[in-house]
């Protein structure tokens, strides 16, 4: 069957000019493509502001504890600038291919035109006995928030402790992804996966010095497992469980904090978390009543060395330890048709500490606190507008800072979206 004139105009775009050229024509016109994407564009725009002069957003990816507050070189963050910003263009791929695996393609781009690619992954859909495999580039499966897109979360920005410990935009890495889902009479899904282990904000990162530490261990450098499990409550109530680990056998970091010099750590990282997500639908028109409440705790203890030092090579070997955990708690409730409120409380740091040798390593950080109140007005299913205010009150490096901040966002889907996740 001859494809349509659409299909055809779509053929330059999907496959490159240079592609189709070399392609003959009998075969493009008698040929069905094997792949006809969903493509969407999302729009996420801010407003902002603070009472520290615009430069308080930048300041939640200071929080003291074992990454910033350590003078850990990567996983730096910008910020939202005081006034208006346009959030990274979210672009969208994703179908079927050849009815055996679906594929994603997700591009960011910034407000000055840089590309960056979130994602690129296919995974079957028709292994046997409840498995499934993914490869590619992806968000790791881990905990409840991890795999979610800015567009999809319950609040302007990410929490403290994911931002904190795991990094604005989680745990995303190129590597294999397998899971189970077995045939019980609960829902329960046992995952695992393995990682380049180089592409994360918070850990497992190369240094920026990578040449003053040693070589890295062989790939996979980061091995995560999770499960969730869900019982049976009815239609109208669901609840999920969850448990998520990680381990990272390649860890390594620049630092500064303890010691005038500037010194290479190398070592080894561990993160064990638990979530749970409850829900209620009221069945009542465009979310009216509807309750979502959602938590997460992280605890992350890395077991380092110390591999490089700008003047003192007699303490290389010596140990630094650190330890560092993050919890949130998050709430929404439709007020009516269209309309919702949410409130959320995160912290990191009730454990946040250094171990070493030296009396100028070992030192305890304050925790930071942060509350977040929204209202969203879904206009429909592919635009929204939310008023947010959060109060911080956060350890940074030498002093603790308190201040209010106020963001107005706007959010429009362009084109066909695929349905999101739990």
């Amino acid at each position: 069957m001859k494809n349509s004139p659409h299909h055809r105009l779509l053929l330059p775009a999907l496959l490159g000019a240079s592609t189709l050229a070399a392609i003959p024509t009998a075969v493009a016109e008698e040929t069905a493509l094997p792949f006809s994407p969903k493509v969407s564009v999302i729009l996420d725009g801010v407003y902002y502001d603070d009472s520290l002069d615009g430069s308080g957003d930048e300041m939640l990816g200071e929080t003291a504890g074992i990454f910033d507050a350590h003078g850990h070189a990567e996983g730096h963050e910008h910020g939202l600038e005081q006034g208006f910003n346009l959030r990274h263009t979210e672009v969208v791929l994703s179908g079927s291919v050849d009815g055996m695996f679906d594929a994603r393609l997700n591009v960011a781009i910034s407000d000055e035109g840089d590309v960056e690619l979130e994602e690129a992954f296919f995974m079957t859909t028709g292994l046997p006995a409840g498995l499934r495999l993914k490869a590619g580039k992806f968000y790791s499966g881990i905990g409840y928030t991890n795999e979610k897109h800015p567009h999809s979360w319950d609040f302007v920005d990410q929490n403290l402790a994911y931002r904190t410990l795991l990094g604005t935009h989680g745990l995303s890495d190129t590597g294999l992804q397998l899971t189970w889902l077995p045939a019980w009479d609960h829902y329960t899904l046992f995952g695992i996966e393995a990682f380049q282990g180089d592409n994360n904000e918070r850990l497992g990162t190369e240094a920026e010095h990578a040449d003053e530490l040693p070589d890295r261990d062989k790939a996979p450098r980061l091995w995560t497992a999770f499960a969730k499990w869900s019982p049976d409550l009815g239609y109208d109530h669901a609840l999920q469980l969850g448990a998520s680990a990680a381990f990272f056998r390649s860890h390594q970091a620049m630092h500064h904090h303890g010691e005038p010099e500037e010194h290479g750590l190398d070592g080894d990282a561990r993160l064990w978390g638990i979530d749970a997500v409850y829900k209620y639908d009221s069945g009542r028109a465009y979310g009216q009543g509807d309750w979502r409440v959602s938590g997460e705790y992280l605890w992350v203890d890395k077991n380092l060395e110390v591999a490089h030092h700008e003047s003192n090579p007699g303490v290389i070997g010596e140990a630094r330890d650190f330890s560092e955990d993050g919890l949130y708690v998050q709430a929404t409730y439709g007020i009516a048709p269209r309309w919702e409120v949410g409130l959320r409380y995160a912290a990191v740091g009730f454990t946040n500490e250094t171990r070493g040798p030296r009396p100028a390593v070992d030192a305890d950080y304050d925790e930071s606190q942060r509350w977040t109140a929204a209202a969203t007005w879904h206009l429909s299913e592919t635009s929204r507008i939310r008023a947010q205010v959060a109060q911080v009150s956060g350890a940074f490096d030498d002093h603790r800072e308190d201040y209010t901040q106020f963001y107005l966002q706007y959010q429009m889907s362009l084109g066909a979206h695929a349905a999101h996740s739990f």
